[in-house]
């Protein structure tokens, strides 16, 4: 049962993308520490369309509190303070002409707890997303049972998809777990 196998594997990988995807939205979480990857969602308007920053700008931190960014155009320091602001990420950037800093401050108990929130609140989205793809997959398996498709074969491949999804759950729970000691380590 070729088809079977198909509709497995690409529930495997739409729950890759959705591991991958709280990933990514957990580096957006800021943890107490200066990371580069909290600035991803910046866009800086040049030459009048809207960029990422990190396509005209080198992002890094010097130190754990500290994010510097070296424009590659000395006319953008502006433009690039101006989108920081307007991002309201909390921050107050400063530039020299050349370098922009940003100082990164300790988190309070009180911003703990809501970074921690918005964490659980996008794993919970991942979970979602995953049993989402597990419903879309048993769908497909069930029009293939009406298709002619073995009754054991389908009930096998379900079961195999449950498997799937309670790995994918529990990896996302990881995930939470590790951002969660991340947040709240002072």
């Amino acid at each position: 049962m070729e088809e079977i196998e198909f509709y497995l594997a690409e529930a495997k990988e739409s729950m890759d993308k959705s591991i991958v995807h709280v990933g990514v939205e957990f580096n957006k979480i800021r943890a107490g520490k200066a990371n580069p990857s909290m600035l991803d969602s910046i866009l800086v308007e040049y030459y009048g369309s809207m960029t990422p920053l990190s396509q005209v700008a080198a992002v890094n931190t010097p130190d754990p509190r500290t994010i510097a960014i070296k424009p590659f155009e000395k006319k953008l320091v502006n433009e690039i303070e101006k989108a920081i602001r307007m991002a309201n990420l909390g921050f107050n950037p400063s530039n020299d002409g050349d370098l922009i800093r940003i100082p990164v401050p300790p988190l309070t108990e009180e911003r703990r707890r809501d970074l921690v929130k918005q964490a659980k609140n996008e794993s919970e989205n991942g979970k979602i997303g995953i049993r989402n793809i597990r419903k879309e997959t048993n769908d497909a398996l069930r029009k293939l049972l009406k298709d002619g498709a073995a009754e054991d074969a389908i009930k096998e491949a379900e079961a195999k998809v449950q498997k799937l999804t309670d790995s994918y759950i529990a990896e996302i729970e990881k995930l939470l777990s590790k951002k969660e000691a991340e947040i709240m380590t002072v």
